[in-house]
C-alpha cells in the first residue's frame, strides 16, 4: 500500500501558496488543508510558544498516520525558521528547528514528505502581488522583504537537499501558475 503524504508549501509573501495548496486540496483526492500563521510575538516568549505549536503538530501528524489522508500545509514551521534567520525575530529558531526537522523527517516511516518551495523568477512580480488589499499585518509586505524570504528559503531547501533527508524538496516558480500546475500534476500524479 502506498504512503500517505504529507505536503507542506512554503515560499515567500506572494508567491501564491494559497493559490497552490487550494489547487492540491481541490485535486487530490482525501486530503485535509491547514493554514499556519507563526507567532506574532517575536520576543523570546513567542520562541517557546512556537516550538509548544509546532511540537503539538508533529504528534498529530503521528497521530494521523493511520487515517489514510494526505496532509497539505501552508506555511509550518520552516518559516519560523526563515523569518528568525532573516532577523524578523528576536531569537534564534535553529535549535528548534533542527529538532522538528528531524522528528517530521522520522515521520517518513509512514508519509512520504514533500517540501514544496515557491519563488519568483520576475521578481518584479512581487509588486503586483503584494498590492493587495487585506494583509494579515503579521511580518510587513514589501518587494525587498520577499526577495530576501525567497534567497533564505531556496538556501534552506539546498540545505535540505544536500543532506541525507527522506525529505522531496521540489522548487518550482510561480510567475506561470500553469507551468506550476504541470510539474505539480507530474509530482502527484494528478489526472484533472
Amino acid at each position: 500500500m502506498d504512503k500517505n503524504r504529507i505536503i507542506i508549501v512554503e515560499g515567500p509573501q506572494g508567491t501564491g501558496k494559497t493559490t497552490l495548496t487550494n489547487y492540491l486540496r481541490d485535486n487530490i483526492a482525501a486530503s485535509n488543508l491547514y493554514r499556519l500563521s507563526g507567532q506574532r510575538d517575536k520576543t523570546i516568549n513567542g520562541k517557546v510558544k512556537s516550538d509548544i505549536m509546532y511540537n503539538a503538530l508533529l504528534e498529530y501528524l503521528n497521530k494521523m498516520k493511520e487515517v489514510g489522508l494526505d496532509l497539505i500545509f501552508d506555511r509550518t514551521f520552516f518559516t519560523e525558521e526563515i523569518y528568525a534567520r532573516l532577523g524578523y525575530k528576536e531569537y534564534s529558531f535553529t535549535d528548534s528547528y533542527q529538532t522538528l526537522l528531524h522528528k517530521l523527517e522520522a515521520l517518513n516511516k509512514y508519509y512520504e514528505i514533500y517540501l514544496i518551495l515557491l519563488y519568483l523568477k520576475d521578481v518584479n512580480l512581487y509588486k503586483t502581488r503584494l498590492d493587495r488589499k487585506e494583509h494579515h499585518n503579521y511580518q510587513s509586505f514589501s518587494i525587498q522583504n520577499s526577495i530576501n524570504q525567497q534567497e533564505a528559503y531556496i538556501q534552506l531547501g539546498q540545505e535540505i537537499s544536500n543532506s541525507s533527508s527522506p525529505i522531496e524538496v521540489v522548487e518550482t516558480a510561480t510567475d506561470d501558475f500553469g507551468y506550476t500546475y504541470q510539474k505539480i500534476k507530474g509530482i502527484f500524479r494528478i489526472n484533472s
